[in-house]
């Protein structure tokens, strides 16, 4: 029961990341925004937060009289600390080539194409981690990857004003790569779990995403440097549409939403896999793009509509999938029990038969 109401605190995490990370990083370029490497900071930036809450769990230990080996501080083994810090680098490669993809194009369309990332997972799942499928799972993978090839078929069409045809196709390429490698992250973090061998708590999930955003934004910070973002910061703040105070405002918004995004994710992939973790992410992009219509009014074309409905298809022939699994396994874990508690009140009335008489 508590693994399932840590999935479920997982996912409602992730869905506040997947909806309200890119919206944001949109608002940034849309109102003079354009460093890239700051735009890929920001999305990791955040992980300081996490100490918040695990200096918390931490003193709830001490006090509540815990053997010394749980009231440590930080419970990650320093196995799973070096996994974590490996993919921290290529979630700071996959922040910029994001990034990258955002500034040039609109957030309904970039979504999107993100939705691609379910059929990498798929793939990489199935190498790493011998993720199982059933009919449904191929199916929802397939629809889903087939609705990001039909908004491909007329890319170009939604190109933001300003942005060059050839920005359009890089920035659309871009994206496709960030979806991949990340399609790649979620089923290696998986994988690190599996090799640790150490029991998933949610302080363990923070403290992966702590190491993980560190790296990350050391990876961010070293671009921004080469780049001289740090000098051009103050600038674009002061050019920005919005005003000062809200560059700032947003920056900060960005950096927790974004946590908000790799916290769930990890959660989910601890508490379900990754294969749920690129469902779920998938299944909400539609949202993200409905949200970019109506605050952003971006242009909703016929193919976006059919990207939707495959989407949503999608969603549901996994869902429909699982819940069939789910209940297939009922039964045979009810005679399991029968069996088990057969055995035991067997066992118990051999017992007193067995002892010698006085």
């Amino acid at each position: 029961m508590m693994k399932r109401l840590l999935l479920c605190l997982s996912s409602l995490i992730l869905a506040g990341g997947v909806c309200g990370g890119p919206l944001l990083l949109r608002l940034y370029f849309l109102r003079g925004g354009h460093l890239i490497w700051f735009a890929s900071w920001i999305q990791t930036a955040g992980f300081p937060f996490i100490l918040i809450p695990l200096f918390i769990s931490y003193h709830r230990r001490r006090s509540g009289g815990k053997s010394p080996e749980k009231a440590k501080l930080f419970q990650i083994t320093p196995f799973l600390s070096v996994c974590a810090a490996s993919i921290g680098i290529l979630v700071g490669v996959d922040n910029y080539l994001y990034s990258y993809g955002v500034a040039k194009l609109p957030v309904s369309t970039s979504s999107l194409i993100i939705a691609t990332q379910l059929a990498f997972t798929a793939g990489f799942a199935f190498l790493l981690v011998k993720q199982q499928f059933t009919a449904y799972s191929v199916n929802a993978v397939v629809l889903l990857t087939l609705g990001a090839v039909v908004l491909g078929v007329h890319a170009g069409s939604d190109r933001p004003a300003g942005e060059s045809e050839k920005g359009y196709v890089v920035g659309f390429v871009v994206t496709v790569a960030a979806a991949g490698i990340y399609g790649l992250i979620l089923p290696l973090v998986e994988l690190s779990y599996r090799k640790g061998k150490q029991s998933a708590s949610f302080d363990l999930v923070l403290e992966f995403q702590l190491i993980m955003g560190f790296v990350a934004t050391l990876f961010a910070t070293i671009g921004m440097l080469i780049n001289k973002d740090f000098q051009a910061i103050g600038r674009e703040a002061r050019e920005y549409e919005l005003g000062l105070g809200k560059y700032y405002g947003l920056a900060v918004a960005s950096s927790m939403t974004w946590q908000l995004f790799f916290v769930g994710a990890v959660g989910v992939i601890s508490y379900g896999s990754s294969l749920l973790s690129g469902v779920i992410i998938t299944v909400l992009l539609p949202v993200t793009e409905v949200f970019a219509v109506v605050f952003y009014h971006e242009k909703f074309q016929a193919e976006k509509g059919i990207s939707l409905f495959l989407s949503i298809w999608g969603f549901v022939s996994y869902s429909y999938g699982e819940i069939k699994h789910i209940n297939s396994l009922k039964p045979a874990a009810a005679a399991a029990a029968h069996s088990s508690l057969s055995s035991s009140l067997s066992s118990t009335a051999v017992a007193p038969s067995s002892r010698p008489s006085v």
